[in-house]
């Protein structure tokens, strides 16, 4: 006798044998056994996850020679002959090579005819979206009312392609991805039934490679069996699908960690040997530092700490900063493996920008600036990124900030002209109310009132709202007892929104100096006959 593939020979034949899909099950099987049963479903999903499979068990519960039940016999003949795909009753078409109109027309004049041995006459139709738009109107009318004794069972991968007359008319199903532990225990039942002797590790490998595919992964079983001459061993599954042994990432990830650059490319050089597929290598160190993650948040205590002592002792040598952003780094090198000029070079500078994007602690940083002063004054690139990450508001007005932010809203100390911008920040104001009070000046600012002076020029932005909205502000901070007055006239001092602009330009300048007084700028100028961009240059104010 020939021999059967895996994925053939363990079918499911019954609800029981189905893996996962209980959101599925649990309404079909509670429609059979109370005899509450619809005329069509639409079974829906990724490959290999049971559609068809499920379709051909719900047909074998409506012929069952015992009955209608969501536990059919199995050896009747209408059951064995439904497993063996020989049952006249049961109509099973292909839409892919019958999308045609008059085949559909073909089909659907044959509903109104008895079955022939069973209790229903049941129509499979396997990958429905192929049918065209034709076909799918000589479908509708019997769809929407079949006879009695027929049922349609549509199965589909694409089921956004199928039109919404249709989906209206179906019970809709839709089955899911199975988990890498589903896969996993299913593996292990068929090679112990099997006598394959396996690991689980190597049953791990076929699981997350199958891709949540049941199907897919009984196909990698076969293949995988067949490569290892009767067994699954760790060694040969990682070759059969490109991957590199744990202890080899291991081992990487650790020289990572402590920064030994030559150690590191000496282990992408000894994985290069083994001809791996970098993708999966990088999904495989991306799912490492995932579980590290995990143990570092819950101090040690996951499940994979308990039974792989490696994660553990790889999270308490790791910061978790350093963690995340080999995570973040890893997943821009996949994306970025489809462009570099080869797999192995897109990978191998993957983990030099591991290398050489560490992130230093505070301590750190301050030690690199009070250490190497001149290198970074003289390089005009720092300058700019260090005014860019000085916010203006907390360096410029901090100790001026400093009376306003402390005491309670009831604050009576007097503000002067100076002060009404840091005001204007304690108050949180944004939009146009932001901007309205930007363009006063603050005149007078006594335990009752405040007075404000917006510029003529500014008129238009004076409307009853803003102003309500900008004296609603004024009471919460100072107290509902304050009273703004506001007059229009030319102030006798610049307004925040002045102040803004002049600093504004003074960082431009300061920063389009300090790039054109350069040394390495000025070289350049003089050798290629280079021009500076100013447009491109940026002082690092919002």
């Amino acid at each position: 006798m020939s021999y059967q593939v895996l994925a053939r020979k363990w079918r499911p034949r019954s609800f029981a044998d189905m893996v996962g899909q209980t959101h599925v099950l649990q309404a079909l099987t509670n429609a059979l056994d109370n005899n509450r049963l619809h005329h069509a479903y639409l079974f829906t999903g990724t490959r290999g996850v049971g559609k068809t499979t499920l379709a051909r068990i719900l047909a074998k519960c409506l012929n069952c020679e015992q009955g209608v039940s969501s536990t059919p016999c199995g050896v009747c003949s209408a059951c064995v002959s439904i497993d063996e795909g020989r049952f006249v009753d049961l109509i099973e078409v292909d839409a892919a090579s019958r999308a045609k109109v008059d085949e559909t027309r073909d089909l659907m004049d044959n509903v109104q005819y008895a079955p022939s041995v069973g209790r229903y006459k049941v129509y499979l139709i396997d990958e429905v979206h192929m049918f065209s738009n034709h076909s799918f109107n000589a479908l509708l009318k019997t769809l929407e009312e079949p006879p009695p004794h027929v049922k349609i069972l549509l199965v589909t991968t694409e089921a956004k392609k199928i039109p919404v007359t249709i989906l209206s008319r179906c019970l809709q199903f839709n089955l899911k991805l199975l988990s890498v532990e589903q896969i996993e225990q299913q593996l292990e039942h068929i090679l112990t039934a099997e006598g394959v002797e396996s690991d689980a590790v190597s049953r791990h490998l076929v699981a997350v490679a199958a891709d949540g595919s049941l199907r897919d992964a009984l196909s990698l079983l076969d293949q995988a069996i067949s490569y290892g001459g009767g067994s699954l061993v760790e060694k040969q599954v990682r070759a059969m699908l490109g991957t590199i042994d744990s202890l080899e990432l291991n081992a990487l990830l650790d020289a990572l960690i402590t920064g030994d650059a030559k150690t590191v490319l000496e282990r992408a050089n000894h994985i290069a040997e083994h001809n791996p597929d970098y993708d999966t290598v990088l999904v495989e160190l991306l799912s490492l530092l995932q579980k590290i993650a995990v143990c570092q948040v819950l101090s040690g205590q996951s499940d994979e700490t308990e039974t792989n002592p490696v994660i553990r002792a790889l999270s308490e040598q790791s910061s978790k900063e350093d963690i995340q952003l080999y995570y973040q780094i890893a997943l821009a090198g996949r994306r970025d493996l489809a462009v570099a000029p080869d797999p192995r070079s897109g990978f191998e500078m993957t983990l030099i920008r591991m290398l050489a994007f560490r992130p230093l602690s505070p301590v750190t940083y301050q030690q690199v600036v009070s250490d190497q002063p001149d290198s970074r004054d003289s390089n005009p690139v720092h300058k700019i990124a260090v005014m860019a990450s000085t916010t203006p508001k907390q360096t410029i007005r901090q100790g001026q900030n400093d009376k306003f932010t402390t005491g309670d809203n009831n604050d009576t100390e007097a503000a002067g002209p100076d002060n009404w911008r840091d005001i204007i920040d304690q108050m949180a104001l944004a939009g146009l109310v932001k901007e309205f009070a930007g363009h006063c000046v603050l005149k007078e600012h006594s335990k009752d009132k405040i007075h404000l002076v917006l510029s003529p020029v500014q008129e238009h932005l004076l409307n009853t709202a803003q102003k309500d909205r900008l004296h609603s502000a004024l009471k919460t901070r100072f107290g509902e007892h304050i009273k703004m007055i506001l007059t229009v006239e030319d102030p006798d001092s610049e307004t925040p929104a002045q102040r803004k602009i002049r600093e504004d330009q003074a960082r431009q300048l300061a920063a389009e100096k300090s790039v054109e007084d350069d040394p390495n700028i000025k070289l350049m100028k003089e050798l290629f006959d280079a021009t500076i961009d100013k447009n491109s240059i940026r002082s690092g104010s919002n």
